[in-house]
């Protein structure tokens, strides 16, 4: 086994998962970069050293499948799986909702988790310390302020299926803990949310701002270290203040 990690990125091209990518590549992992986005997610790869962009959309099983296919034959390991893929294409409320649009966000948002997941393990297992770490929301902790209500059963969703997956493969060595950011800068919320939107919703957070798809990142890079080992099963809310437990 060589000393770099091999990391597994969902949902690399933008946003949250960009950030997570550079910033494994930055400590000399080598990143594959998951996403339906070719043309965003070849510009990451071209930013990394050492990395390969998959095209993988991870609400497929077949696709899925396939990306695990390309990183057993070409790394045989997977060190840390960051399940970032995510996000909602609108706010509506629950009346508006349509089925569709429900089965797609939690399919997205939750479903992908546990497929990326389950056809990762094998991978995972071959790893000296397997880490896993889920992007969940503070929308799964908090209903307190608008957002998407299939996105909020999802990222909920993601929190329970975090403590369930580190129940079971505690005895696998591998360590499996979510995160539950707040308003998260990215490109998905300028489009999104309007400035007096956004305005509002940075009032809401005690530090006053939105943070940064960086700030995120170094979570994740902690929940992957050795310094985290002992840690599973646990929902780790970065969220300025905005929910206090």
């Amino acid at each position: 086994m060589s000393s770099e990690r091999v990391v597994v990125v969902t949902g690399a091209a933008v946003g949250i998962g960009r950030a997570t990518a550079l910033a494994f590549g930055e400590l000399g992992d080598f990143v594959y970069l998951l996403d339906v986005d070719a043309e965003e997610g070849s510009e990451v790869d071209g930013l990394i050293e050492k990395s390969r962009f998959v095209l993988c959309d991870v609400t497929s099983p077949n696709e899925i499948s396939d990306a695990m296919a390309t990183v057993a034959g070409e790394s045989g390991r997977i060190d840390v799986l960051v399940n970032n893929a995510g996000g909602f294409p609108s706010q509506r409320n629950l009346e508006d909702t349509s089925l569709e649009e429900w089965r797609e966000i939690i399919d997205l948002n939750l479903t992908s988790v546990f497929l990326t997941t389950r056809a990762a393990l094998p991978l995972l297992r071959r790893s000296d310390a397997g880490r896993i770490i889920n992007l969940g929301s503070l929308a799964g902790q908090l209903t307190t302020y608008r957002t998407a209500p299939p996105y909020a059963a999802a990222k909920a969703g993601v929190h329970g299926l975090t403590r369930v997956m580190a129940s079971e493969l505690a005895g696998d060595g591998i360590t499996v803990n979510s995160l539950a950011p707040s308003a998260v800068m990215t490109e998905r919320i300028a489009k999104l949310r309007d400035e007096a939107e956004r305005e509002a919703t940075a009032a809401t957070i005690p530090l006053g701002r939105y943070q940064s798809p960086e700030e995120v990142a170094s979570w994740v890079l902690f929940l992957a270290s050795a310094e985290a080992g002992f840690m599973t099963g646990q929902t780790v809310s970065v969220n300025g203040g905005r929910f206090m437990t």
